[in-house]
């Protein structure tokens, strides 16, 4: 057998070896503390590509949760408004039926009668002005083209949800500034306060109805949301007993690598 005096082919052998298996261990150290097998690209190119395209798809979900919970809190403050409105319509309404009873009213009593009609009627577009959501006017005609919000992760029309509110002032619910000053202004008032009524419920209808829309947008986004988030752990989250079993065999084989290294250092250089 030749002798070499330069190179310990068996050393060398058990260094390469030794390092295989303590990037190995180092490996699995990295995905039992970090809880995720992928941790870099390199790790699983084509799997780590797919994890990050759902992971953008799992925060654009979120987002448009909120988003129809934006939705809805704006709908309660238009309903609680428009809420307001009915209970004020219908004390002018109820006004208007006791005025217009032209066998136990005088003028007098239409008078006080009258008061308390026009200052409801000042009520209600005090209120018209002031509803607002987060800066936005909700009551006054600046909602009349509508509004949408974004529940969906595309740029398509069923990805959004549109909200319309028409201007709610007196004006607009067709008061035409009736007196109850005298019966016939106020049987006038009675048809006008109910087509106002009218209007009000109709509006409040539609707006309950888009607000259940939004909430079961908002249930489905929640499945949604926990499916891929499912399906991105199944791709990510580390294996903790395959990790432990090969944590646990890289350290076996590093613990004979160093043994054997050492004996190799020991052994004649062999070519």
């Amino acid at each position: 057998m030749a002798i070499s005096v330069v190179t310990n082919v068996a050393s060398l052998r058990a260094q390469r070896n030794l390092a295989k298996t303590t990037e190995a261990m180092g490996q699995h150290i990295n995905r039992l503390s970090s809880g995720l097998r992928i941790n870099r690209a390199g790790d699983d190119a084509a799997r780590s590509a797919i994890s990050e395209q759902m992971s953008a798809y799992q925060l654009g979900l979120k987002q448009a949760e909120r988003n129809s919970n934006d939705g809805i809190s704006m709908i309660q403050t238009t309903e609680g408004a428009l809420h307001e409105m009915s209970d004020i319509v219908t004390r002018m309404r109820e006004l208007a039926v006791q005025a217009a009873n032209e066998g136990t009213m005088d003028s007098t009593e239409r008078g006080y009668l009258d008061q308390e009609f026009q200052l409801l009627e000042s009520e209600l577009n005090r209120i018209v002005s002031v509803t607002e959501y987060n800066g936005h006017k909700l009551i006054d005609g600046n909602m009349s083209a509508g509004i949408s919000y974004q529940v969906g992760m595309r740029n398509t029309s069923g990805d959004r949800i549109g909200i319309t509110v028409n201007n709610s002032d007196s004006t607009s619910l067709g008061l035409n500034d009736e007196l109850l000053t005298s019966s016939t202004g106020a049987q006038a008032a009675i048809t006008q306060l109910d087509n106002a009524l009218q209007t009000i419920n109709t509006t409040r209808g539609t707006l309950g109805a888009t607000q259940n829309r939004l909430e079961y947008t908002i249930s489905n986004l929640g499945v949604m949301h926990e499916n891929n988030e499912a399906g991105n752990s199944r791709l990510k989250d580390v294996d903790v007993a395959e990790e432990t079993a090969g944590m646990a065999r890289s350290q076996i084989l590093s613990q004979a690598g160093t043994s054997v290294l050492a004996q190799a250092n020991s052994l004649p250089q062999a070519a």
